[in-house]
């Protein structure tokens, strides 16, 4: 089962990153693509930090192929257009093995069709939630650490309808992930019983959306399907401000200390959130016990950007070169059973294995990652409330 296409639109600036040199013709360089300016520029410096510690931690035990481990990032914007002028630039120029990336569903669908489909390219997404990315047409090179929206709807209309929350108006950023977001929910709360009183797009960059709130007031309850530091907060203020609203929900996107910028706590205490989280284990344990200037371990899709940053050296070390070709395959043969066990930072280990010929599975920091014939993953989302002015994780969605 291979995958389709889609959209989104800025201009993206390259930043260099390696840890100290280990060897000068060895070891490979892969990419990173994210929104270092945009409607989530909040949220993607902790994502990239989860990706830089991998470089780190794998330099520290003696590089990939006998060599550095370079990363390379490119300002995607949160933007198919300007994603792929970082794609070329990245996969064109600076010849990169793999990208972990994009972020936002449209910005990795940008990158892939303007240099990733016809360069070959392995893209491991941390954060790339949209169901469109499930039909992507990509010669099974593009994947994800983060389940799909298909399920974080699924698991917010199941919340939303055991808090008794009967009926919602929905407000969702006109992109990939807003639109197949807000779909998802709709759908499941309406089978699960509850009533969607309106489902209504909202653009992106506007100063003013009380016209757009004002089309909302059918219900009391507002779930905003948005960016934290962009139309999340502008929406939120202004749907605090109107009075209209008693309660409010959000999804990962939302999930940003910027969503309360010049909003009242008070007024949000109880506000609830999803995204994707962990199950208990080793694994996770694991990770959360690491630390590094610039990693927060629990930020959100942070443990998800380790994984893909892992799981991408790992299929290097595995394939035997910094080739392209053959990565895909590689990719899958570390990623699933069979093999012995690989945790977070067990770099040392796995490289000893497969030199060995020894068959590995890596577990994560957001569990197994098990892809299936599209790329994807199954998954845990998790439910967050603010709570005293911060988002509190409150636990798996059952």
């Amino acid at each position: 089962m291979f995958k389709k296409t889609l959209t989104l639109a800025v201009a993206a600036t390259a930043l260099s990153i390696a840890a100290p040199a280990l060897a000068q013709d060895t070891g490979a360089t892969i990419g990173f693509i994210g929104g270092f300016t945009g409607p989530i520029e909040s949220l993607t410096p902790p994502i990239f930090g989860g990706a830089e510690l991998v470089v780190k931690q794998i330099n520290e035990q003696g590089g990939v192929l006998g060599g550095e481990l370079k990363l390379i990032s490119a300002d995607g914007a949160c933007d198919a257009t300007a994603a792929a002028a970082a794609a070329d630039k990245l996969i064109n120029t600076d010849n990169v093995t793999g990208v972990v990336g994009a972020l936002c569903t449209g910005e990795t669908i940008g990158a892939f069709n303007g240099s990733g489909l016809s360069g070959g390219v392995v893209f491991i997404s941390p954060a790339s939630s949209a169901p469109a990315l499930t039909t992507l047409e990509d010669n099974d090179l593009v994947y994800r650490t983060t389940p799909s929206d298909a399920l974080q709807g699924v698991k917010l209309a199941d919340l939303l309808l055991a808090k008794g929350v009967n009926d919602i108006a929905i407000t969702y950023v006109n992109n990939d992930y807003g639109k197949g977001f807000a779909d998802a929910l709709a759908a499941a709360y309406t089978a699960g019983g509850g009533t969607v009183a309106a489902n209504l797009a909202h653009e992106e960059g506007k100063a003013d959306y009380r016209a757009e709130l004002g089309n909302l007031v059918a219900s009391q309850n507002l779930v905003i399907l948005a960016y934290a530091n962009a139309s999340g907060n502008t929406v939120l203020r202004q749907a605090v401000e109107s009075g209209n609203f008693t309660t409010f929900v959000g999804g990962d996107g939302m999930v940003g200390d910027d969503l309360l910028n010049g909003i009242d706590a008070a007024a949000v205490e109880g506000l609830i959130a999803t995204r994707a989280g962990a199950p208990t284990g080793e694994a996770v344990d694991i990770y959360n016990a690491f630390t590094g200037e610039g990693f927060t371990a629990n930020a959100t899709y942070a443990p998800q950007a380790y994984d893909a940053a892992f799981l991408l050296a790992l299929a290097i070390e595995k394939n035997g070169s910094a080739s392209r070709e053959g990565l895909a395959a590689a990719l899958r043969d570390v990623s699933s059973a069979p093999g012995e066990k690989i945790l977070p930072g067990e770099w040392t280990k796995a490289v000893e294995l497969i030199k060995a010929g020894t068959d590995i599975d890596y577990e994560g920091a957001g569990g197994a990652l098990d892809f299936d014939a599209a790329g994807d993953v199954d998954g845990i989302i998790v439910e967050l409330a603010v709570e005293g002015g911060a988002f509190v994780e409150k636990g798996p969605i059952q």
